[in-house]
């Protein structure tokens, strides 16, 4: 085991109280069950969470700086100091706890076939990119292309993750290790990256059996990868007691037909091996609740974008689901920055949520720019926090 430079351990202790400290806070145990009662669909205030930030922005005051040398440690650093900056700013209903986690260091192949992309930037510090792609499967004879992923568990590079962050914290953290306890399941989003956006959605109407066969094929990889992921024992606990969660956001304008041909009736057989089903991201879903429910029995959570009709939306969940509610993030953007815009548009819908007896989780990601000013992120978290606080009473 690599030697751990006596600063970058320092550093991280000195961290590592810093979390600790704040796990003890009881905050955190009156945001637990506030999450805990949104999840299982009890009447409560709404959840915040607030996530996919653009990082690059930020650190107008050097609270994101790294100092660590070695490249592990630099690691937990920056999640640590990530961790510590959004409990200061705008922690929604995040809760933390006093330990450092050593995920298994898994190695996955992959489909065999990736993005042939072009890429445009406005900004070389964000992740937020346009990308241009370069169709590679055009026919059945190319479906094959997409291949099975090889999974593997590098025992001793997790063990010696874990000693190591055994060291660093003695007597400040505790330390596990953990397996993989959710999939992002899009195969859709995959997919079209490698046929072509246009040419798929057209395939629709004039090539049916070429677009079943190629998700269908796709999906079997997944299969075939997550029986990897169980017979490796790499799941942090049995698939049936987990949460998946997933979208196929490229058919926002499909009909509720079509997407439960092509996509729903494909993905329920990944879905089912799992307790429970959040469905839904960026695409509207709000004339799919039903087709969704045919489809995914398992579904507890469905996701209503910013683009969504919300009325409509929340007349069709009603308390089946946990309306998962997507706040507009370009507000965040707007110059200048408006507060009370903010204000308006979350008492509004949690007004109609009400209405229809909703349980709301709030999610505020997708967050490309804050126009370099981080407190818009503390402020929109205040404002929401006082909406969800006028709705519970």
């Amino acid at each position: 085991m690599s030697v751990i430079p006596s600063k970058d351990r320092e550093i991280l202790r000195g961290l590592g109280r810093e979390l600790a400290e704040a796990a003890a806070d009881p905050v955190n145990e009156e945001r637990r069950r506030v999450c805990q009662r949104v999840d299982t669909r009890q009447k409560s205030r709404p959840s915040i969470t607030i996530f996919q930030e653009p990082w690059n922005e930020l650190n107008v005051n050097g609270e994101l700086d790294l100092f660590c040398a070695d490249a592990f440690c630099r690691g937990i650093e920056q999640e640590l100091r990530r961790t510590l900056y959004k409990w200061r700013h705008y922690p929604g209903d995040m809760s933390v706890s006093a330990e450092s986690v050593q995920p298994y260091c898994i190695t996955n192949t992959s489909f065999g076939i990736d993005e042939d992309v072009d890429i445009a930037r406005t900004d070389p510090q964000n992740d937020v990119v346009s990308r241009h792609f370069h169709i590679q499967i055009k026919d059945e004879g190319d479906i094959g292309k997409i291949k099975v992923p090889v999974v593997s568990h590098d025992v001793a590079a997790t063990e010696e993750g874990f000693q190591k962050r055994g060291e660093i914290f003695a007597g400040i953290l505790g330390v596990r290790k953990a397996g993989v306890g959710s999939f992002w399941f899009a195969p859709w989003d995959f997919l079209v990256r490698l046929t072509g956006v246009e040419e798929v959605l057209l395939d629709l109407v004039e090539r049916p059996d070429y677009v079943h066969r190629a998700m269908s094929h796709l999906v079997d990889c997944w299969m075939a990868m997550l029986k990897q992921y169980e017979e490796q024992g790499l799941l942090a606990a049995p698939a049936k007691e987990l949460t998946v969660s997933g979208a196929a956001q490229i058919f926002s304008e499909v009909s509720p037909a079509m997407h439960g041909e092509f996509a729903l009736q494909h993905e329920a057989r990944f879905y089912q091996h799992f307790g429970r089903v959040h469905y839904g991201c960026c695409e509207p879903l709000h004339n799919k609740v039903d087709i969704c429910a045919q489809y995914l029995p398992n579904m507890y959570q469905i996701s209503m974008s910013p683009w969504v009709d919300f009325r409509k939306g929340c007349e069709k969940v009603r308390d089946r689901f946990v309306f998962g509610w997507r706040p507009n993030p370009a507000f965040l953007a707007h110059d200048p920055w408006d507060p009370e815009l903010v204000r308006r548009d979350i008492e509004e819908k949690l007004a109609i949520a009400a209405e229809y007896g909703c349980v709301v989780a709030i999610y505020l990601k997708d967050i490309s720019t804050v126009r370099g000013q981080p407190q818009r992120l503390t402020e929109w978290n205040a404002v929401a926090r006082q909406c969800v606080e006028k709705y519970a009473n």
